[in-house]
C-alpha cells in the first residue's frame, strides 16, 4: 500500500485547558500522544471587610501580583507546548476554554512560522484522551 502525501505530514491536534495540553500527532500512518501540564496556580485571593460599618477596615487585595504571575506561568506553559509542536506540518487548537485562543494569539505574536500552520480554531467539551485522539483523526480526515 503506499502512503499518501498526507501521511508523510507531521499533522498535530492541541487540546488545551488550564490544567494540561494533550497532544496528538499523525505521522505516517501512526498516532503519537504527549501531555503537558500547565503548573498555573488557580489564586484564590482571600481578604476584604468582614464589617458592616460603613468606612470599617478594610484589607486591600493586590490582584495584579496574582495576575502577573498566573501570566508567567501561562507563558512558560506555552513554550513548553510550542516547542513540542515546533516541527509539525498542520496544526489544529482545540479546548473548552479560552486558553486556545491565548495560545492561538501567543502564536501569532511570538512564533510566526508555527502560526502560519494553524488549520483551524475550535470550541470544544472536556474530552477524555481517548475523545482526543479520535477527534483529531477525524478532523485530519475530513481535511483531506
Amino acid at each position: 500500500m503506499q502512503k499518501s502525501k498526507f501521511d508523510r505530514m507531521k499533522r498535530t491536534g492541541v487540546w488545551l485547558d488550564k490544567d494540561k495540553a494533550i497532544i496528538v500527532t499523525l505521522y505516517n500512518g501512526d498516532m503519537s500522544t504527549n501531555t503537558i501540564l500547565s503548573h498555573v496556580k488557580n489564586f484564590h485571593v482571600h481578604g476584604g471587610s468582614v464589617t458592616r460599618l460603613k468606612g470599617g477596615l478594610q484589607d486591600v487585595v493586590q490582584d495584579s501580583k496574582y495576575l502577573e504571575r498566573e501570566k508567567h506561568q501561562l507563558k512558560k506553559y506555552f513554550n513548553n507546548i510550542a516547542s513540542e509542536i515546533k516541527d509539525d506540518d498542520a496544526i489544529v487548537l482545540f479546548g473548552p476554554a479560552e486558553i486556545k485562543d491565548q495560545f492561538n494569539k501567543e502564536l501569532r505574536t511570538s512564533y510566526n512560522d508555527l502560526s502560519a500552520k494553524i488549520k483551524d480554531v475550535v470550541k470544544t467539551d472536556k474530552m477524555t484522551k481517548r475523545q482526543v485522539k479520535s477527534w483529531v483523526k477525524i478532523f485530519f480526515e475530513s481535511t483531506n
